[in-house]
């Protein structure tokens, strides 16, 4: 819990009936009204809200509106505490942004448990965007490093999210998918830039050591076990591999290549051949669309490629968006 807890009721029983309740285990803070109440959340930045309802000044329901409507407290959670029990003010409770209502009298069990229940989820989503924070920040570094790519990372991992979901994928898979694939190339953190950079087709043994971002990237991701990163381990090891079993760095074929990585193989190639490099030039579309169905069943997985071809309007409309990125 990285604040106090908020406790709002202008009746000194209720404020010290919560207290007894939840002193034991938690840092409280108090106030006596809907302005004190906002004050005191711009002050302290509370982990947690327990509001009144039927107070003078300022009721628990805008105090809560005015609350959700500010950035810097938006995201406090506000269980109200109100002797208001019908239904109509329970469902104006949550409208007003509250994630939980509790009828006076309350139990003590009953607070406890949600009050734990309600800073748990507030840990977790923490936690989560932690995680999403780091694999934003180890995206740009890689960004930082090869410089020449634009916003590859971000394109190829929106094209391989829309590409999982018409394949089946969930909306939640999806989502972890679009936040594991920019990782694919960490790897080339190692690369030295001479060969990262060189405006020309690589000698065998410099397209060996090109070849070796893979692994390394594998070995970076894979250290944690959080599941996010383990996809995206997975990601940089195998997003290289073919259908055909001519890729690297294992030479795994068909459905021995993870899905993901069959996926992300796709979205990668197709962003590397609609975009400008250092060593080529923009494809036609045509062109790249011909390549994808001829690689079908050798590089790519020909489902996949299928499916591609079906959503094509949707991938071009992601491009055109991240094209006005790069022009802004």
């Amino acid at each position: 819990m990285s604040g106090p807890l908020l406790i709002v009721d202008d009746e000194p029983a209720n404020l010290a009936l919560l207290r007894q309740i939840l002193s034991p285990q938690y840092t409280l803070v108090f106030a006596r009204s809907g302005s004190e109440a906002l004050a005191a959340a711009a002050k302290h930045c509370p982990a947690l809200i327990l509001l009144d309802i039927e107070m003078p000044d300022m009721d628990g329901y805008t105090a809560c509106r005015r609350l959700k409507a500010d950035p810097n407290t938006e995201s406090i959670p506000v269980i109200f505490v109100t002797s208001l029990a019908e239904t109509g003010d329970e469902t104006a409770g949550f409208e007003a942004g509250a994630v939980d209502y509790l009828v006076k009298p309350v139990s003590a069990a009953v607070v406890l448990a949600r009050v734990r229940t309600h800073l748990s989820l507030v840990s977790t989503k923490q936690l989560a965007q932690s995680y999403n924070d780091a694999i934003y920040m180890l995206g740009e570094a890689s960004e930082f490093k090869d410089t020449d790519t634009g916003t590859h990372i971000w394109r190829m991992a929106a094209y391989s999210s829309a590409l999982a979901s018409a394949s089946g994928w969930s909306q939640a898979d999806c989502q972890q998918l679009e936040l594991a694939a920019p990782m694919h190339d960490i790897g080339k953190l190692a690369i030295p830039d001479a060969i990262l950079h060189k405006p020309a087709k690589l000698d065998a043994p410099e397209w060996a050591v090109m070849q070796t971002h893979s692994t390394v990237g594998y070995k970076i991701l894979s250290k944690s076990a959080a599941p996010l990163l383990q996809m995206a381990a997975t990601i940089a090891h195998c997003h290289h591999e073919k259908w055909d079993g001519t890729g690297y760095p294992h030479g795994l074929a068909g459905e021995a290549i993870p899905d993901m990585a069959r996926i992300v193989a796709i979205a990668d190639v197709f962003d590397a051949l609609t975009t400008k490099r250092p060593y080529k030039e923009v494809w036609p579309l045509e062109d790249v669309m011909e390549n994808l169905r001829a690689s079908g069943g050798t590089h790519f997985e020909p489902r996949l490629v299928a499916h591609f071809i079906r959503i094509l309007p949707a991938i071009l409309a992601i491009k055109a968006e991240w094209d006005r990125h790069d022009r802004a």
